[in-house]
């Protein structure tokens, strides 16, 4: 029997014993699967959001989703609305198709819902915590001053009488409040950053016990205060150009 007819013969043994799934043959679930119709929540969050905000939700540039405190303020319907929309003047883009983004109305529902879902605990009440948004806009110079006395207590321990830095970073700095929305500020006042170290409003969010939680109201003067730091685009405000007797101190 010839070299040939033999080889012929054992490619022929080979594919049956292989049954009728011959190498390279596609086999069930092999086809690939577009982008759109990933819907796992672990793939989503891994490909568009932990690069910002940790691969575990913390410790990436952008705040953490994983707090407790920041999943039991933010309400549903906000937290959808940002991952579509995303934060204008901010790196956080928009990620629904219909603002430019890459995913579908679907997956950007199974993004946002599944945030809470896989870090929402049930240990924290939000009646006890300022509200995560502001009622209205905080533009008043009024209120930038109350912000003052608020960030002499509560804030510059840490981060120095004027905001330039201390034993943490500046915040005081044009950069910084650049990078960060008004909302994004308020936000920081009332959770802090837990997994950076940096305390909530309260004794129960990282405070020492002797803290005064703040209130509703020194949330949104401290919001505002901060807010108008970034407004001539150098961190330096026309109500903050001088020495603000009620607070007692300078800003630069």
């Amino acid at each position: 029997m010839g070299a040939h007819r033999w080889g012929g013969m054992v490619v022929v043994g080979l594919i049956a014993a292989a049954g009728c799934d011959p190498p390279g043959k596609p086999r069930p679930g092999d086809d690939a699967v577009r982008p759109e119709q990933v819907l796992d929540f672990g793939k989503l969050y891994a490909q568009n959001c932990s690069g910002c905000h940790g691969a575990d939700g913390r410790l990436g540039p952008a705040p953490p989703l994983n707090d407790p405190l920041f999943l039991v303020i933010v309400p549903d319907a906000e937290l959808r609305r940002t991952v579509a929309e995303g934060r204008p003047g901010t790196p956080m883009p928009p990620f629904d198709q219909a603002k430019g983004g890459p995913l579908t109305a679907e997956q950007v529902r199974v993004l946002a819902d599944g945030i809470k879902r896989r870090w929402h605990p049930a240990t924290v009440s939000p009646a006890a915590v300022p509200a995560y948004a502001a009622a209205s806009p905080a533009t008043d110079g009024e209120s930038s001053a109350r912000g003052i006395v608020v960030f002499a207590r509560a804030c510059a321990g840490c981060h120095g009488d004027h905001g330039q830095g201390s034993d943490a970073g500046a915040i005081h700095d044009p950069a910084f409040l650049t990078l960060c929305s008004d909302q994004a500020l308020r936000r920081y006042v009332i959770t802090g950053r837990p997994d950076l170290g940096m305390p909530g409003f309260s004794p129960s969010f990282g405070r020492p016990a002797g803290f005064q939680p703040l209130s509703a109201q020194e949330v949104e003067d401290l919001s505002a205060l901060l807010a108008s730091w970034r407004k001539d685009g150098t961190g330096r405000s026309a109500a903050a150009a001088g020495t603000v007797a009620r607070g007692g101190f300078p800003l630069p």
